[in-house]
């Protein structure tokens, strides 16, 4: 893939080495994601940040690591608070906003809304979320997250993984899956009610790239013997009730007794955010918030490197990042 110029909206554009080129571009992103340097490599650059889905860590992460390459934000935030109640379609507003932007990152409501948008905007469309369809930056940095926690230099092929709850209406494990698709030998164990199982195309286009695939309603089971545990939280929104939502929340759990007595010792946990912490949820149990295999937090980090390497390929300036570079102005003693 070419990345100059181009929308990135499906994990489908790439390929393991478009991946190889983007993590390799992210991992020189490191001191400045640190505030260990800063950049300018993108001054003047402007991102229109579109997010009429409610959202903390995508947005803000997007927002970031344009920031830390030296550009700018403009942000609308929920369908409301923009033209869009007015009636006004996707193909104005795209129209519009891209003769603001020099990038845009967008996430919507609706499966496909985002892919529309960018057939009528003038500058590169980021797709940060489409109703229950993709989230190709989330499951690039989900693997970018597993490679760097298993200590993997080069391919994942031989990967163990199970994926844990709300597998149907799961944007992160869909785009998950398309990504891991691309290696060989994956072996997958999907953990969900039967009624919120893997879409049924998902699963065939993974068993007809040869990877293996256990589904089953057994979590205990189901986590024996995984390199990694990728879990999701019930997604309210996608159902026409909590209370229907409701029926399957808290119905797959994961504290230190289960990972204790049911995973590996080195097994990495991981999980999207955010997690549902609520009691009658609870999806991943505070009592592991200090354990060392926890990764969900080092996994949000890992986001804006990932986002910054798609700003940097997108905009064509990841050979002149370090031109621009030079020392903070100020103290910071982070614990990265």
């Amino acid at each position: 893939m070419n990345f100059l110029g181009t929308h990135i909206l499906s994990i489908d554009q790439f390929d393991t080495q478009d991946v190889e080129a983007l993590f390799a571009v992210a991992d020189q992103m490191q001191p400045y994601a640190q505030r260990k340097l800063k950049t300018r490599v993108l001054e003047g650059a402007i991102l229109g940040s579109l997010f009429f889905e409610p959202s903390t860590r995508t947005r803000i992460s997007f927002g970031c690591a344009f920031n830390l390459l030296g550009g700018q934000v403009r942000e609308t935030t929920e369908i409301k608070a923009s033209a869009l109640a007015k009636g006004e379609s996707l193909y104005d507003t795209a129209r519009v906003i891209s003769g603001y932007s020099d990038i845009i990152a967008m996430r919507h409501p609706m499966a496909g809304s985002v892919e529309e948008f960018s057939k009528a905007s003038r500058v590169p469309v980021i797709n940060a979320g489409d109703g229950a369809a993709e989230h190709p930056s989330q499951a690039l940095l989900d693997l970018y997250t597993i490679k760097k926690e298993l200590n993997i230099s080069g391919e994942i092929d031989g990967l163990n993984i199970a994926l844990v709850g709300d597998l149907k209406n799961g944007r992160t494990v869909h785009s998950l899956c398309k990504l891991l698709k691309l290696y060989k030998n994956i072996s997958f164990t999907l953990i969900s009610p039967i009624e919120l199982k893997m879409p049924e195309e998902i699963i065939e286009e993974l068993r007809k790239a040869g990877h293996q695939i256990n589904e089953t309603e057994d979590m205990q089971t189901g986590l024996h013997d995984k390199h990694t545990i990728y879990l999701t939280r019930i997604q309210e929104e996608r159902f026409s009730s909590q209370q229907e939502a409701n029926i399957y929340r808290g119905r797959f759990r994961l504290n230190q007794s289960t990972y204790t007595t049911h995973c590996q010792p080195n097994t990495v946990i991981m999980h999207p955010l955010p997690r549902d912490s609520r009691a009658e949820a609870n999806e991943l149990d505070n009592d592991l918030n200090q354990h060392p295999n926890l990764a969900i937090f080092r996994q949000a980090d890992n986001g804006v490197l990932i986002r910054m390497a798609l700003f940097a390929l997108t905009l064509g300036v990841e050979k002149e990042l370090h031109n621009t570079s030079s020392d903070v102005n100020w103290y910071t003693d982070r614990r990265f």
